[in-house]
């Protein structure tokens, strides 16, 4: 198993891209609750690393949450989608917008990424941008953000993420067949 989170998720970009696909005419939110978004369209020539980088040239902090950040953690499940959180504060909303923007996505002004969860698509991924006021029922989501790990590159790239044990609760809280599935992994690879 590879050790180190960042080269994890390159072999899994990796290991989407040589995956024979074909289009299915199903987007992001087309998602079977089963399988996830890799078997969506979203997967074909799926890369957050465009994103990601751009999001630390910009100085955003926002912490990759789904299975990119369990496939950051060990999960072995591929994925066709990016979701990101961060705080929601309107100060940081133009440096988030920038990054997106850079990372060749439709959204550029400040003001689309104030709602609680904006859905995007730039070069190479798409998925959903959250705050901490998306309904997130009984989760203390501000306190992910706090606890969020940080993995560097040997480039220098920074990419915050879920820390397991908050990625293994919004795994249970979710409660879909694949989130379930997903949370009792995380749970072995503890």
């Amino acid at each position: 198993m590879i050790n180190d989170p960042l080269e994890r998720l390159r072999a899994a970009v990796r290991r989407t891209q040589e995956t024979y696909r074909t289009s299915t005419g199903l987007g992001h939110e087309d998602a079977d609750d089963d399988i996830g978004t890799i078997g969506t369209d979203g997967a074909i020539g799926f890369d957050p690393f465009p994103l990601l980088e751009a999001l630390h040239r910009h100085g955003v902090r926002a912490v990759v949450i789904g299975q990119v950040a369990g496939i950051m953690h060990g999960s072995e499940e591929l994925t066709g989608d990016l979701d990101l959180l961060w705080d929601g504060n309107p100060a940081n909303a133009p440096a988030l917008a920038k990054a997106f923007a850079s990372a060749g996505g439709p959204l550029t002004e400040p003001e689309s990424f104030l709602r609680p969860k904006v859905p995007f698509t730039v070069r190479g991924a798409g998925g959903d941008c959250c705050t901490p006021a998306l309904p997130w029922g009984d989760l203390h989501v501000p306190g992910f953000l706090d606890r969020a790990l940080t993995a560097t590159g040997r480039d220098g790239l920074q990419v915050h993420y879920a820390c397991l044990d908050d990625l293994i609760l919004m795994r249970r809280a979710l409660g879909r067949p694949k989130d379930l599935r997903r949370a009792a992994e995380l749970e072995r690879l503890r």
